[in-house]
């Protein structure tokens, strides 16, 4: 699409929204369904409401979302890819109405991020539980270290019983 239609649908949408001469979508009559186009199902998911502060656009209530989700749906229904959508939608309200970031510029650290920081932490914990595992010494009942002489090692075995029996609960 060339830069001179962009802006005229730019001017369309803005009039839409500023003036409020779209209608806001009314539910339906009597059981009928609520028919949306896929591109505009799709765009509404990546759009953060301007109007409803920390809300997405699908279920912000006020009449503002109401109106941009219809002339989405125009919008769509006139054969719009969602993607162009949404960029007309972050044209006139900036950035931060993207629900996620773009996985390019610095918006890539968002999604390089978590999973390498999930990564990092995976490793350092196996690296920890590890280190703890080799301190801990051998299992009860493992055989004294064989370089002891045997009169130590039956010292140290009757010690660590005579330990283990102190340690015992008294209830």
């Amino acid at each position: 699409m060339t830069s001179r239609r962009y802006n005229l649908l730019l001017a369309l949408v803005s009039g839409l929204f500023f003036f409020g001469h779209a209608a806001a979508q009314s539910p339906p009559r009597s059981g009928e369904p609520l028919h949306v186009a896929p591109a505009a199902r799709e765009a509404i998911s990546k759009i953060r409401s301007p109007f409803c502060p920390g809300e997405m656009l699908e279920v912000c209530t006020s009449t503002g979302g109401a109106m941009l989700r219809d002339t989405i749906q125009a919008l769509a229904e006139a054969g719009m890819s969602a993607d162009s959508i949404v960029a007309l939608v972050v044209r006139a309200y900036g950035p931060d109405v993207r629900a996620e970031p773009q996985a390019k510029g610095a918006g890539l650290w968002a999604w390089i991020i978590p999973p390498v920081g999930l990564i990092a932490g995976l490793l350092l914990v196996a690296v920890v539980l590890a280190h703890r595992h080799r301190a801990s010494g051998p299992p009860d009942g493992a055989p004294p270290d064989p370089s002891l002489d045997p009169e130590d090692a039956k010292r140290l075995q009757d010690a660590m019983k005579e330990m283990d029996e102190a340690e015992e609960p008294a209830f």
